[in-house]
C-alpha cells in the first residue's frame, strides 16, 4: 500500500507585539507592571531555551511552548501511523512532549522485551492511559494495574481456559459464519456492494456479545438492523483516544461541552445496555435460580458464580467494565484484522486462491457433515468439517492472518508509563512519569526488523515446509506480550479463520474502484471508511 501523504507541518509560532511605553518614575502600577513583564520575558526566554534544547535530541518530534508536540501531531493526526513509521525508520526512538508528559515511542523488540518482561513491575498502564480511557474501559482488564490487575487477569485467566466457554466459543463463531457467508450471498448474487468491514463489525459484536453478555443482539438479521450499540461503541472509543491531542478535553469534560458531552452521551447508551443485561441476570441469581445460571456458559453467568462468599460478588459497575473490555478485544479487534485481511487478499488474489485451495483439502480430508440441525445447503455442509481441532490444519490462511496483523495490527499503538527512572538495554535514559509507547504498526513495516521486504504482503514468511512457525511474540506484537498478552489470542485465531475459511471457500472479492483505504487513528486499527467490494460466487 502506497504512503499517504503527510500533512505539511505548521511554521512556527510568532510572538510580536508594540514597544513599551516610557516608565514613569511617579507610577509604581507601572514599574511593577514593567517588573512582571521583565520577568515574564526572561522565563519565556528560559522556556524557548530549553524547548530548542530538547529539539536537539535525535528522534525529537517537534516541540511548542506550553503544548509540547500536540500541534505537531494533530496536523499529522489523519495519517499518525505512517507518520510515526517514517520518523522510526530514520531513527531508533522518537520523543514526544504531551503538554508535559513525555513520551517515548520505541519500535525494537529488544527494547519491547525489556519494558513488557524484562522489567515489567516498573512500567505499569499509568494514569495518561487511564485518565483518557476511563469512561471506556473503567476499570476493566485493559486499563487495570497492580493488584486489581492481577485480580482481574486470574479470573479472566481461569474462564479462556475453560473448556465449556472454548467449547461454547466454537459453536456461536461458526453458527455466526454461517449467518454472514449467507449474507454476503444474497450481495453476490445482486452484485450490490458490500462494506466488508460493517459485515465483520456485525459478525464479531454479534459473536462477543453470544459469548460475553449471553443475549442475542442480531446484527446479522437479514434486513441489517441499525445498531445504537456498535454506533456509540466506535464513536466512545474514537472520541476516547482523540484526548490525547485535545489539551483542553478535561476542562471540556468539567463542563461537559463539546467532545465531552457527546463522549458521556456515548458511554450512557452503551452502559443503559449493559446494565440492563446486568440487571436482568442479577436478578436470575437473587432470586434462587442459580443452577439455570451456572449451566449458562457466557462470560457474564461465569464472573457471577465465581464467588465463595456473598461479599465477593462482582458490582455490576465491575461486571460493565469486564464485558466491555471482553466486547473490545472480541469484536473490534477480529474485526478490523478480518476487514484488512479482505483488502490484502483483494490486492493478493493469489493468496486468496491458495487459501481456497487449503480449505478444499480440508473439505476432502475431513469429509462433510451437516451439523446444524438438517438444513441442506452448501454452507451448512462446509461448516461441518469446521471444528476447533480440523481448523488447526490451515496453516496457509492461518499465516495470510498472521502477515495481515503484521502490517496492521489490530492495537496499533500501546503504552506504559515508567515508574522510577530507568535505562534501556540501548543506553537511554528513561525519567519517572515517562511514557514508553510500544508502535506496533511501525514494528511491523521496518526493515532492520523484517528485512528488506518488510512493507510486502508474504504469507509465506510465515511457513516452512507448509508449517506455520511462529516468531517472539515482541517482534510480533499484535497481541501483546509478556505478563500481559492477549488471553484470548487463540479464540480470535478460531473465530478469524472460521469465517475466512467460509468465505473463501464459496466467493471472489473484488475492490470496488476509486475509494479511498485508510486507517482512523482510535484505539484499534479500524478502517476510516470501511472497505467496498464485490462478491462472486465461485
Amino acid at each position: 500500500m502506497e504512503p499517504l501523504t503527510n500533512r505539511e507541518v505548521p511554521a512556527p509560532l510568532s510572538f510580536g507585539g508594540n514597544s513599551l511605553d516610557r516608565l514613569d518614575w511617579r507610577s509604581a502600577a507601572v514599574l511593577s507592571r514593567e517588573v512582571v513583564v521583565a520577568a515574564f520575558a526572561v522565563l519565556l526566554v528560559a522556556y524557548f531555551t530549553s524547548v530548542y534544547k530538547k529539539n536537539q535530541r535525535p528522534g525529537q518530534l517537534r516541540t511548542w511552548p506550553l503544548v509540547g508536540s500536540i500541534p505537531t501531531l494533530a496536523a499529522n493526526w489523519t495519517n499518525l501511523y505512517e507518520f510515526l513509521t517514517r520518523f522510526l525508520e530514520k531513527d531508533e526512538v522518537i520523543w514526544i512532549d504531551f503538554a508535559g508528559v513525555e513520551a517515548l515511542h520505541i519500535a525494537d523488540p529488544t527494547l519491547t522485551e525489556f519494558v513488557l518482561k524484562t522489567n515489567f513491575p516498573n512500567y505499569p498502564k499509568g494514569s495518561p492511559l487511564k485518565e483518557r480511557m476511563r469512561e471506556l474501559l473503567g476499570h476493566g482488564i485493559f486499563a487495570a494495574d497492580g493488584q486489581q490487575w492481577k485480580s482481574t487477569r486470574k479470573v479472566a485467566s481461569l474462564q479462556f481456559s475453560s473448556a465449556i466457554l472454548r467449547d461454547f466459543s466454537a459453536a456461536v463463531f461458526k453458527e455466526r459464519s454461517l449467518e454472514l457467508a449467507r449474507i454476503i450471498s444474497q450481495f453476490a448474487q445482486s452484485k450490490r456492494p458490500i462494506d466488508m468491514q460493517d459485515m465483520f463489525m456485525r459478525f464479531t459484536l454479534d459473536a462477543t456479545c453470544k459469548v460475553g453478555f449471553g443475549v442475542e443482539i442480531g446484527c446479522l438479521s437479514p434486513s441489517l438492523p441499525d445498531v445504537p450499540f456498535s454506533r456509540n461503541f466506535d464513536l466512545a472509543n474514537k472520541l476516547s483516544f482523540d484526548r490525547y491531542i485535545d489539551p483542553f478535553w478535561k476542562a471540556k469534560k468539567f463542563l461537559n461541552v463539546g467532545s465531552e458531552r457527546l463522549l458521556k452521551n456515548c458511554v450512557d447508551a452503551m452502559d443503559d445496555f449493559c446494565y440492563a443485561v446486568i440487571r436482568k441476570r442479577r436478578l436470575q441469581l437473587e432470586s434462587g435460580v442459580r443452577d439455570s445460571t451456572e449451566s449458562k456458559p457466557d462470560l457474564l453467568s461465569r464472573f457471577m458464580t465465581m464467588i465463595e462468599s456473598p461479599e465477593d460478588i462482582y458490582s455490576d459497575k465491575a461486571l460493565r467494565d469486564h464485558v466491555v473490555n471482553f466486547i473490545i478485544a472480541g469484536r473490534d479487534t477480529s474485526a478490523v484484522t478480518l476487514s484488512w485481511f479482505i483488502y490484502m487478499i483483494c490486492l493478493h488474489p493469489e493468496v486468496a486462491e491458495k487459501i481456497y485451495e487449503e480449505v478444499t483439502e480440508l473439505e476432502r480430508s475431513e469429509g462433510s457433515a451437516d451439523d446444524t440441525g438438517g438444513q441442506d445447503d452448501q454452507f451448512a455442509r462446509f461448516a461441518g468439517v469446521l471444528t476447533f481441532y480440523s481448523i488447526g490444519k490451515l496453516h496457509y490462511l492461518h499465516a495470510a492472518l498472521t502477515e495481515t496483523l503484521r502490517l496492521f495490527p489490530a492495537v496499533p499503538l500501546n503504552a506504559r508509563v515508567a515508574e522510577k527512572d530507568d535505562w534501556l538495554p540501548n543506553g537511554l535514559k528513561v525519567k519517572k512519569g515517562t511514557m514508553v509507547a510500544y508502535n506496533a504498526y511501525a514494528m511491523g513495516r521496518l526493515e532492520r526488523n523484517w528485512g528488506p521486504d518488510a512493507k510486502e504482503y508474504k504469507p509465506e514468511r510465515w511457513l516452512n515446509d507448509g508449517e506455520f512457525q511462529p516468531t517472539s511474540a515482541f517482534k510480533l506484537i499484535s497481541f501483546h506480550a509478556g505478563n500481559r498478552i492477549c488471553l484470548g489470542k487463540e479464540s480470535a485465531y478460531l473465530q478469524m479463520k472460521m469465517a475466512a475459511a467460509l468465505l473463501i471457500k464459496f466467493f471472489k472479492f473484488e475492490l470496488v474502484p476509486n475509494q479511498e483505504i485508510r486507517p482512523r487513528v482510535m484505539l484499534v486499527l479500524a478502517m476510516a471508511e470501511g472497505v467496498q467490494v464485490i462478491a462472486t460466487p465461485r
